[in-house]
């Protein structure tokens, strides 16, 4: 595991994003984790955030991408902060590009905001948290109505490696396979429990026996072996 992957596991669980207990994901299941990418509050969280997202796209697809989308609502914040970083850190000036919810019929029109999406542009996607991979699906084909544009990259905070429609395949890596793009993330569950069973943060531990032991139950019920 990079340094990089425990120190943004730490972030996480400072910025109250990461926690742990009884919640309902979007896909009606119910989870034994949850991460609120919408509890990122202050401009130094923020800030910091986009720093964590630049440094693993510059990794990952240096000088191959032109935009960065950001699908709303969470996406749209976590595309402008990862725009600023790669320009201040990373020499990258990137167009940036996000969605309305509903099509808008004065002004400028239309559903999408920012970077007027060209033919050949190279477009990376950044997300919170990918569990079924379903907002992505939606978002490829409007990207590519707008224009002949090439959809490279997703990026997400945390995969959570729960499977797609095969046993031995995630949502994510069925992602990249259908949609021919790279799919990066930021930490997995995987390493999310490998890091916090042996770790504290400030001090406090927060995975306790129970909470490992009900994640555990959770992943051999809906996720895909562990790598």
């Amino acid at each position: 595991m990079l340094p990089r992957t425990r120190t943004f596991i730490d972030f996480m669980v400072r910025c109250d994003v990461l926690t742990f207990g009884d919640f309902i994901a979007k896909s009606g299941r119910p989870t034994p984790y949850f991460v609120n990418a919408g509890r990122y509050r202050t401009g130094e969280q923020l800030r910091e955030l986009g720093r964590f997202y630049a440094a693993a796209i510059d990794e990952a697809f240096g000088d191959g991408v032109d935009v960065l989308f950001g699908p709303a609502y969470k996406g749209i914040p976590l595309a402008v902060t990862t725009g600023i970083a790669l320009a201040e850190q990373h020499g990258r000036d990137l167009g940036v590009c996000f969605d309305r919810k509903e099509a808008k019929d004065h002004g400028e029109g239309g559903s999408l905001i920012g970077h007027p999406l060209a033919d050949g542009d190279r477009v990376v996607i950044v997300e919170d948290v990918t569990t079924a991979g379903t907002s992505v699906r939606e978002t490829v084909p409007l990207l590519q109505a707008a224009a002949n544009v090439e959809v490279v990259g997703l990026v997400v905070g945390v995969d959570r490696r729960e499977r797609g429609t095969r046993e031995d395949v995630s949502a994510l890596d069925e992602l990249a396979i259908s949609l021919g793009l790279r799919t990066v993330s930021l930490a997995t569950i995987d390493d999310i429990v490998e890091h916090l069973a042996q770790a504290t943060v400030d001090g406090r531990r927060v995975l306790g026996d129970d909470d490992l032991a009900r994640i555990a139950a959770y992943r051999n019920a809906f996720g895909v072996a562990h790598d």
